[in-house]
């Protein structure tokens, strides 16, 4: 394992005036040193993770890092900035830049040194030493923890020279903490009961005049959470920086670091002696209904690294008011997807979300069923669904046996298609009570035959009955027992008598009529369908639009006729488009977009042929007045064309590679084909109109890789 840092990973004369700039001279280092494979690739990465919230700290510091999958092993490059470079902290431009950079699967042990390194950057000490050192060599070591040869002599003569030794003393120190992540990190002092208190010396300055007789007082002891999105630096850095402040404020504190290194959890019993909770996290807690009942602050990582002591003095402050009211327990939240939502959220925007939670559940059982249904008409023909059970006659050497198999598989995959969303739906609602209702609801929209709209109406009714019954204020002697059969047996109940006798049968009527609709689709009436869905495919390229399409065409599959295979072919077309369009306007127009967007622009071509819409999201980050206008345009060219052509299709996934699938395959291409170049055409001119200075060859636009808000570089690639 090499070393994470060495001298020629250092510049101490940083002469970048930017944090992009920044980032790229200490990237090339990275580079030289065989650390990183592809600068662009890895420079993208870091500023979409500087996108979701900007890396400077108090203090003069600045850390730009990532997970990324050009990074062969963990790795950590460091640059002092005479002039200082703005990295977004609210007292200024930072000195000290740490490039922090991680594999996609890197190791423990090199993780946990990173995460050592962010603690000690909460040691004024050790920057001290930093800012102090004069060879790129003694900074390094003094980052790896290492003691200076010189140092043994020092000590004698230096009073308080610290300085020199603190770094690296500090850096030892810290390097074994994240073996063990869940601890306290505060001096035992005076407070602690038992015989620990008499092991500690910090308490002998502040309490002369109280009598050795008296015994001391109980600790007020806090438990805390602290998690980033990477869960590299902020996460051990806000751990740190509470652990000071509770010494300082003699406070008892235990912290729960769920970082990249993993996570040991907190003792049950440390939590329950607790007198109160701080969640300091940008990612949702892990178990987080372990703390209900406390007094809780809970706010970003940041503020847990900025204003602990404020914290503290809030947690202790609520903790002075008396018991938590059940409002204010943190597990009156108890859905995983409210959980980040601000308060502010209006109705709409959390019914999206609990509507995506629902269908990103159901995607695998789509991909794995659908496509195992597809693989067996292509081998069997359109005759196998009458084959019978491969439980009671299976031949090995019979192609028509195995068409039977996999055809069978896949229905039965299938037939988790509607439960599994209505579970998920009410999970996304109400946590784990809402899973029992929510598979019940779905199963029961099943034996109705309401279909993919009885599910999701399952879905809405099971959440929203279980939040109504965690409402209600029951006895503490019944509060155990609630989730396990008090919750599941009164919403089961209530979302079957619902589904069976009050808004199952409209819902089937309903499906019954939509089908007969799709069925008897041809002409104007068909190609204005396509256009529409076309255009929800293409404008959020993955969001909550593009999977009501999705899902309205997966749900079709169920049960399949003329009209819904028409329509999975349209969706599949379109959604194909902008990716392959961004792909081809790079290659023919590529003065036009940065060099990390042509280098995304090679991976489109992949992604596009694989119906992952996703592949344009870099490009819509960068420029989203020109690329979603002109990708919308060419999928409802591509959408339309599909059903004009009258195409079919039976898998519910795969692009080109299941072309031998599609009815009317070369017409299926040709359409794809028109709405591509259509797409790339306005894209490319669009561009060409407003002639960017960035857009010359070999140069890149500082903040073309992720800085639009609405649309994120990290989001998943396995919406289809």
């Amino acid at each position: 394992m090499s070393e994470l840092i060495s001298a020629d990973l250092v510049d101490l004369d940083l002469s970048a005036a930017t944090k992009d700039a920044a980032a790229r001279s200490l990237a090339e280092r990275m580079v030289a040193a065989g650390r990183v494979t592809d600068l662009e690739g890895f420079l993208a990465d870091v500023a979409a993770r500087e996108a979701q919230m900007p890396t400077g700290l108090d203090g003069g510091i600045g850390i730009p890092h990532c997970r990324s999958a050009h990074v062969t092993e963990p790795t950590l490059a460091f640059g002092r900035s005479a002039a200082g470079i703005d990295f977004g902290a609210a007292d200024g431009p930072a000195d000290l830049i740490f490039l922090i950079a991680a594999p996609t699967g890197g190791d423990a042990d090199h993780l946990s040194i990173l995460s050592s390194l962010a603690r000690q950057l909460m040691d004024e000490a050790f920057t001290g030493a930093l800012r102090a050192a004069a060879e790129p060599a003694r900074a390094a070591a003094l980052i790896r923890g290492e003691q200076p040869e010189q140092q043994p002599e020092q000590p004698p003569e230096e009073e308080p020279g610290e300085e020199p030794q603190s770094g690296p003393q500090a850096a030892s120190r810290s390097e074994s903490e994240p073996q063990s992540q869940s601890q306290s990190l505060s001096e035992p002092g005076p407070e602690a009961d038992g015989p620990r208190s008499a092991d500690a010396p910090a308490s002998e300055p502040t309490a002369p005049e109280t009598a050795p007789e008296a015994p001391a007082p109980a600790p007020f002891r806090i438990v805390a959470v602290t998690s980033c999105p990477t869960g590299i630096a902020h996460t051990y850095m806000a751990a740190e920086s509470l652990a000071k402040a509770a010494r300082a404020a003699e406070v008892e504190l235990t912290v729960e670091t769920q970082g990249s290194a993993g996570f040991q959890r907190l003792d049950p019993q440390l939590i329950a002696a607790a007198d109160g909770v701080i969640l300091a996290h940008d990612v949702e807690v892990r178990d987080r209904e372990r703390f209900a009942g406390k007094p809780l602050v809970d706010v970003g990582v940041k503020a847990g690294i900025n204003r602990p002591a404020e914290l503290i003095a809030e947690v202790r402050e609520k903790a002075a008011r008396g018991p938590v009211p059940a409002a204010d327990a943190p597990a009156r939240p108890t859905a995983p997807m409210d959980q980040g939502a601000e308060t502010t959220d209006g109705y709409a925007t959390r019914l999206r979300t609990w509507l995506m939670t629902g269908v990103s559940y159901m995607v695998p059982f789509v991909a794995a069923g659908g496509l195992l249904i597809a693989l067996a008409f292509a081998i069997g023909g359109y005759t196998v669904d009458k084959a019978p059970s491969v439980a009671d006659h299976f031949l090995w050497t019979e192609s028509a046996s195995w068409a039977a198999l996999f055809f069978q598989v896949g229905s039965t995959a299938f037939g988790f298609l509607v439960p599994v969303l209505a579970g998920f739906i009410a999970y996304g609602m109400a946590d784990r009570p809402g899973l029992v209702p929510g598979f019940v609801g779905g199963a029961v929209a099943l034996t109705v035959n309401a279909g993919f709209l009885g599910g999701l109406i399952a879905g809405l009714l099971a959440g929203a009955v279980v939040r109504a019954i965690q409402r209600i204020d029951v006895p503490p002697v019944l509060r155990g027992i609630m989730p396990v059969v008090v919750i599941p047996l009164l919403s089961s109940a209530a979302v079957g008598f619902l589904m069976f006798l009050v808004v199952g049968k409209p819902i089937a009527a309903l499906q019954k009529a939509l089908t007969g609709w799709l069925s008897g689709l041809s002409g104007a009436n068909a190609v204005i369908l396509g256009v529409l869905l076309g255009l929800m495919m293409c404008f959020d390229l993955g969001g909550p639009l593009n999977k009501v399409a999705y899902a309205f065409a997966v749900g079709g599959l169920a049960n399949p006729n003329p009209g819904s295979l028409k329509v999975m072919a349209a969706v599949m077309a379109a959604g194909m488009v902008p990716p392959l369009a961004m792909a081809l306007a790079t290659t023919v127009r590529g003065r036009l977009f940065t060099r990390a967007e042509r280098e995304n622009g090679k991976a489109a071509w992949v992604l596009g042929a694989s119906f992952i819409t996703e592949g344009a999201i870099p490009f819509a980050a960068a420029d989203p007045l020109r690329v979603i206008p002109s990708a919308m345009v060419g999928g409802a060219v591509t959408g339309g064309l599909s059903m004009a052509f009258g195409c079919t299709l039976r898998a519910p996934h795969g692009g080109v590679f299941v072309v031998p699938l599609i009815g009317q395959p070369l017409l299926y291409l040709l359409a794809v084909a028109a709405g591509t170049v259509v797409s790339a055409a306005l894209v490319v001119l669009l561009k060409s109109l407003r002639a960017p200075a960035a857009g010359t060859p070999g140069t890149d636009a500082p903040a073309a890789d992720a800085t639009h808000p609405q649309v994120s570089t990290h989001r998943e690639v396995t919406t289809h």
